[in-house]
């Protein structure tokens, strides 16, 4: 009968949960040892401070039921936990020292606990010097085998592992456990999928972030997600939008003020940076900040201190920036709207979100749920009926290239869940609850022709869109309006407006 140890770094996660830092998550650790099978030794190592990890390892006793004596604790003093080629050398020497590999020894990896890179050596040694299974935990899960049906012929030599680290990390994104902070992230596509991996790889690391992306793909979700996955997460996640910021305020929002440090500064404010001091602050649309509140910015990263507005004195800061923009970073950098070094400082790591209209399946996954919460937010109200979406809607959604996004998506179902009068929500639903802008864009793309396809349909919703659009530049004007859509005089548009079931009851004398 084999001698079971079981063998893990010790994690962020696992010292916040010993901590109290993550509600009732044991981390994954202790979770592996919730489960089925049981380990004659738990062989831990850290590279924390080892006065901490004691005293995690005299909880995890506690929490596991498992005797002192089972579980022995090594300290590692690695270069950084994401030299790949660092930790190889020391966890095999330090294996190597433990007698191992033996015989009457089944070694069992767990690769959950630590870094990405330190779950890639795991790998790499269970199929090479020190064969061993493999195991991950996640909350929701519990304890899974990790499987890999391929072979390395001899022993991957630390200089190999410098040259090839991108792609030892690809092969570790397989057998990352699923991060429940990232559930809210609703997709389907690999593009998304892609960009949650790396968002999970940056949120384990204290360091500033820049989200880009277009309006509406969900930047500030992806910052919530990353604070939430962060050792930050039991601290302030504060938003703030820095294109709401008039150039006079913006750096006392961020930075704060001293009372009497300007006209209107009747009282002292600690400003954004204090208010989230231990936690994150997401400054969204960052690319709006005027130039000299850049330096400002660019100071606090640099020097991990502020200066209110009207105080000599700098206070330190312990907050973690992360930051997003629809802008073209690169070419305001290049036009001396932004500055470069505040640029590179804030991209540390870098996310570039996709529009909706590049990530396939993503609408129709998006659609269902945004319908499933309208329905469950208007059940029992007065007059609600539960909504469903017919086919020829669906085809609409789908083919149109959603301008707004995400945000987008949303509002237009939801005000077409409201005006539509049936249970069922058409095309005709779809296309009236767009505003008009998109409507009009909606106009040029080319529909998805099935066996319901009415071209006399289309086209009458094209027409309401521009006389829509027509009232609505002329202040409701019957006359004025009818000169830009070119009608000989307002009786035409009236006939239109008429035919098409639009309200007639409008002025039509140009003066309004």
């Amino acid at each position: 009968m084999p001698i079971c140890w079981l063998i893990a770094w010790i994690g962020a996660a696992d010292h916040e949960c010993a901590e109290s830092k993550r509600g009732s998550d044991l981390g994954p650790v202790a979770t592996a040892l919730q489960g089925k099978k049981r380990y004659d030794r738990i062989y831990l190592l850290t590279n924390y401070d080892f006065d901490r990890s004691k005293r995690y390892c005299s909880w995890l006793e506690t929490i596991s039921g498992y005797d002192p004596s089972v579980v022995d604790l090594y300290s590692v003093d690695l270069i950084s936990p994401i030299d790949y080629a660092d930790i190889y050398t020391q966890v095999s020497s330090n294996l190597q020292q433990a007698g191992l590999p033996r015989n009457d020894v089944e070694l069992t990896f767990h690769v959950s606990p630590g870094t990405p890179a330190m779950a890639a050596i795991w790998i790499i040694l269970s199929k090479t010097r020190f064969p061993a299974k493999l195991i991950q935990t996640s909350r929701e899960k519990g304890v899974e085998s990790v499987d890999f049906f391929f072979d390395l012929a001899g022993d991957f030599l630390p200089e190999y592992l410098r040259r090839s680290g991108e792609r030892v990390k690809r092969l570790v994104d397989a057998v990352q456990p699923a991060s429940p902070e990232f559930d809210k992230i609703i997709h389907q596509s690999q593009v998304v999928a892609d960009q949650i991996s790396l968002a999970r790889r940056i949120a384990a690391y204290d360091v500033p972030v820049l989200i880009l992306g277009e309006t509406g793909t969900g930047k500030e979700l992806f910052a919530e997600a990353i604070h939430a996955a962060s050792s930050r997460a039991a601290q302030l996640f504060i938003a703030v939008n820095c294109g709401a910021f008039t150039a006079e305020l913006a750096s006392s929002e961020l930075f704060g003020h001293k009372k009497g440090a300007f006209t209107g500064a009747t009282s002292d404010r600690k400003g954004h940076f204090l208010e989230a001091s231990g936690g994150t602050l997401f400054l969204d649309e960052v690319g709006d900040l005027p130039l000299d509140t850049q330096v400002r910015l660019l100071r606090a990263l640099q020097s991990h201190e502020i200066t209110p507005l009207g105080q000599s004195k700098p206070v330190q800061i312990n907050t973690r920036i992360l930051a997003a923009t629809h802008r073209d970073l690169a070419a305001d950098v290049a036009g001396g709207r932004f500055r470069e070094d505040l640029f590179h400082r804030l991209a540390v790591g870098i996310l570039q979100l996709p529009p909706l209209r590049e990530r396939p399946g993503d609408v129709e996954l998006l659609a269902k749920h945004f319908l499933e919460s309208i329905n469950a937010d208007s059940a029992g109200k007065p007059e609600a009926q539960y909504k469903k979406i017919t086919q020829a809607a669906k085809r609409f959604l789908l083919a149109h290239p959603w301008p707004g996004n995400i945000r987008e998506l949303y509002h237009t179902l939801l005000r077409a869940a409201i005006w539509s009068t049936g249970t069922e929500i058409t095309e005709l639903d779809i296309r009236a609850a767009m505003l008009p802008v998109t409507r009009i864009q909606s106009s040029g793309q080319q529909d998805v022709i099935g066996s319901d396809f009415a071209l006399q349909a289309r086209l009458d919703e094209l027409a309401r869109g521009f006389i829509e659009q027509a009232l609505s530049q002329s202040g409701q004007r019957k006359t004025v309006a009818a000169n830009l859509l070119g009608f000989s005089n307002h009786q035409t548009l009236a006939n239109w407006m008429k035919r098409l079931g639009m309200s007639g009851d409008l002025p039509t004398n140009s003066s309004g």
